[in-house]
């Protein structure tokens, strides 16, 4: 069928959206894509609400703050999917399910509990199309980690590529996430740590702007390597996975009062590093790492992904894939998946104790 996925990542930049045609388990083919960004007063009441979520206690609770912030997220998102359709000279009739994912504004598998603001149920009535949402709640009630959900998806997308094996897939978001598929096509799954949430967070303090672009400043910088080695001790790295990591687990404030072209320098290689940490998981370590993501646009983080893994690194769009849409259009591969009641993670992947389906279907 059609499936249309939709994604907000912790970067919080805004909302990407992606139509794939699959029956759930190999891919028939991709669509087009779209984007709604957010401006900046909505991710204002989006850092705000991250803060906020920070504190609950019960996954249904919502304070004022946060359900302004739900009611943003659900009506960003169904805008973005009637300007998709719009768009693309699409009927609604012709989309056979949306995967919703939503705004995660807490990740704490540890105590059980993982929040994904967005309604799924209002998302369903105002564009009259199935909906699935909720995706990650079922794995984490079974005592999985909740995340990552695409890796099931990236060894689709491998399948279909003449890719070297072994193969990482390593998508670079607010938190950075990796694949690890072996000769064998057996999976390993999990976060690595720190993504691009750190120097985007370092620079929006220092400068104001979003992100390091193209990483420039951390080109221009010098790296602590004492901090970093201090860093890289960090319990979370040594963890065998699965494992997954909350956005707000590491502070940029761990670089201390530098230059700003410096911190940025100690971040981003802190990011390069952990995921390069990876490899320390499985008996072969990858021959090619595939990066997608906003991460992928960064080229001083490629080059010192590149230096850390002693391997070949290549973004998404290299070997033809969509580095930015890819999480989208995994969320619409997981909701057919979903719909068919096929698993979404499994032990490998989040440390369930079998392959679990999951998200709430509203067909």
């Amino acid at each position: 069928m059609r499936a249309i996925g939709l994604m907000s990542g912790t970067s919080m930049d805004g909302v990407d959206v992606a139509l794939v045609e699959t029956d759930g388990e190999t891919i028939g083919g991709f669509g087009p894509t779209g984007y709604r960004a957010y401006s900046e007063d909505e991710r204002a009441i989006l850092r705000a609400a991250l803060k906020e979520g920070a504190q609950i206690t019960d996954r249904t609770t919502r304070t004022p703050l946060l359900a302004r912030a739900e009611a943003l997220v659900t009506r960003a998102h169904a805008e973005a999917v009637e300007l998709f359709l719009e768009t693309n000279g699409l009927a609604r009739g012709d989309i056979g399910v949306v995967g919703f994912h939503g705004q995660t504004v807490l990740h704490r598998p540890a105590i059980g509990l993982t929040v994904q603001i967005g309604d799924g149920v209002a998302l369903r009535q105002r564009l009259g199309i199935p909906v699935v949402y909720d995706l990650r709640q079922a794995d984490v009630a079974a005592g999985g980690q909740g995340a990552p959900l695409v890796p099931v998806f990236h060894r689709a997308l491998a399948a279909q590529a003449a890719l070297p094996r072994p193969l990482a897939v390593v998508n670079i978001g607010g938190v950075a996430n990796v694949t690890l598929i072996a000769a064998d096509e057996a999976l390993l799954a999990f976060d690595t740590g720190p993504g691009n949430a750190l120097v985007d967070d370092w620079m929006g303090e220092r400068t104001g702007a979003r992100m390091d672009a193209g990483g420039g400043a951390a080109a221009r910088g010098r790296a602590d390597e004492a901090l970093l080695a201090w860093l890289l001790v960090h319990p979370f790295f040594a963890k065998p996975p699965p494992k997954s990591l909350d956005r707000n687990a590491f502070s940029f404030s761990i670089v201390g009062n530098v230059a700003t072209e410096d911190g940025a320098a100690s971040l981003t290689a802190f990011t390069a590093r952990s995921i390069a940490r990876a490899a320390d998981f499985v008996p072969d370590p990858p021959v090619l790492w595939v990066v997608c993501g906003g991460g992928a646009r960064n080229p001083e983080l490629l080059r010192l992904l590149a230096h850390a893994t002693g391997a070949e690194v290549r973004t998404g769009e290299d070997v033809g894939w969509s580095s930015d849409f890819l999480e989208a259009q995994a969320f619409a591969f997981l909701a057919v998946r979903s719909m068919m009641g096929l698993p979404l993670t499994y032990p490998s992947t989040t440390g369930v104790t079998a392959p679990v389906t999951g998200g709430i279907v509203l067909a």
